[in-house]
């Protein structure tokens, strides 16, 4: 049995983006920062249980993207990181998944 980090039986991802595609994108995600190497959001809730709602919902993302965050929640605080590990870097697969996060998110 293949390993399934493999992905042989799912379409290709997205390659890595220039370091100036990644910054002409940031542009237009005002939240996030960042570079080619990972993207950034730190956003403050108002309760611990909003901020784990908001971990849920980002996880339903999330899994119907198959593509997901580093998540740390620190109270009602959560620090989020989007990175293609397979890429080594960012793809258009977190910038889309920054944005699905942003209409979620206050």
């Amino acid at each position: 049995m293949r390993a399934a980090h493999l992905r042989e039986d799912l379409a290709p991802r997205p390659p890595r983006l220039s370091p100036d595609a990644v910054a002409a994108a940031l542009a237009g995600l005002p939240l996030w920062s960042g570079d080619a190497d990972g993207l950034r959001r730190c956003v403050e809730l108002p309760s611990f249980r909003d901020a784990v709602a908001a971990i849920v919902a980002i996880a339903d993302v999330a899994e119907a993207m198959d593509h997901h965050p580093d998540v740390d929640l620190r109270w009602r605080t959560l620090h989020l990181s989007l990175v293609s590990h397979s890429e080594g870097g960012v793809s258009e697969l977190d910038l889309e998944l920054a944005r699905r996060i942003d209409a979620l998110l206050p």
